[in-house]
């Protein structure tokens, strides 16, 4: 019950009802909604961290995803099924949909469990944080975005915030020809991460985020799941416990959801860039809900990281990055 008055108060707060924007709308959303939203998927990320890492313990990674995506899928289902609207996608925005299911879900979780597998858990936190600066890339490249100064300034803030966050842990982080493979992988889901973001700005605009991440879900779940049979096949489900399937829960409805919405709103309001910089406080939500679950105290650096990180994004959010004239949340606009 508590969780599923958390999904619907979050869901009613990130859908975006209107579908087709006109500037003379009185009921517009506002900035300061869409960064409230990106606080609390930053602090929903950082717990899930602590939540999955408990998960682990008795699912394997790739049976973790098999439960909690089609959860995810089925709440939208439930969630979207009484509202007004279209039911899927013009065909046109098909191949879309089923190419940002492909990399934003699919592709993605797959290059960050084995990444995380096989390289230090530093290196994957540094590798993942450049995700704001190919945000940033890919954005001005199709057009989308000319980055202003300070959200470029923002930007290197929070990798820097990062850097000091990973480094100040008693792991630390290092390059090793071991780790060669995993480095790699984390930055291909670093990649698909801003190209997620990006690619999917169009169709956030004419259907709303609640929609296409729905969407984008029931289109990548039945592979996630099949990815997750063999895994679930080795597991003894009836020894699960009842804390894991909380996290299971957890982990699906919160951390895929509601998270995925809450994103995809900030960037139908605030933009790709901006919307980014909002990803480099998971850690420190990570950072504090690890020392107060697990008791992995934060030292010093990881202090001073973590207010590099809000400093960074404190200077993104004042930076000014307008959107063309020819793409300003109109259906005709196509990346």
């Amino acid at each position: 019950m508590f969780v599923g008055s958390i999904l619907q108060v979050t869901l009613q707060f990130a859908d975006c009802t209107t579908f087709r924007y006109s500037p003379t709308m009185n009921d517009s959303p506002h900035p300061l909604a869409a960064d409230a939203g990106l606080v609390g998927l930053a602090a929903i990320w950082g717990v899930n961290f602590s939540v999955v890492k408990i998960v682990f313990r008795e699912l394997d990674p790739l049976a973790l995803n098999a439960l909690r995506f089609p959860l995810a899928a089925a709440v939208f289902w439930l969630v979207l099924r009484p509202r007004r609207g279209p039911r899927g996608p013009e065909r046109r925005d098909v191949p879309r949909i089923l190419l940002l299911a492909a990399i934003g879900h699919v592709v993605y979780q797959i290059c960050f469990v084995v990444g995380l597998d096989r390289t230090l858990a530093g290196n994957a936190s540094l590798l993942l944080a450049t995700s704001p600066a190919w945000t940033v890339a890919l954005s001005a490249l199709a057009g989308h975005e000319r980055p202003h100064p300070r959200v470029l300034a923002g930007i290197a803030c929070t990798i820097l915030g990062i850097m000091l966050v990973v480094l100040g842990g008693g792991n630390g982080a290092g390059l090793d020809p071991a780790t060669a493979r995993g480095d790699l992988l984390m930055l291909l889901a670093s990649l698909l991460w801003a190209a997620f973001t990006v690619w999917g700005r169009a169709p956030v605009a004419r259907y709303g985020p609640l929609r296409i991440t729905a969407w984008t879900l029931w289109a990548a779940t039945p592979a996630l799941v099949l990815l997750g049979v063999p895994s679930l096949a080795r597991t003894d489900l009836t020894g699960v416990s009842a804390g894991t399937w909380l996290g299971v829960v957890y982990a699906g409805v919160m951390a895929v959801a509601v998270a995925y919405v809450l994103w995809y709103r900030g960037v139908q309001i605030l933009g790709n860039s901006r919307t980014a910089v909002y990803a480099n406080l998971v850690p420190v939500a990570a950072l504090a809900s690890a020392w107060l679950w697990l008791g992995e105290a934060p030292g010093p650096l990881q202090l001073a990281g973590a207010a590099v990180i809000l400093g960074g994004v404190t200077v993104s959010r004042t930076g000014q990055s307008p959107a063309p004239s020819s793409f300003r949340w109109r259906s005709s606009g196509n990346s």
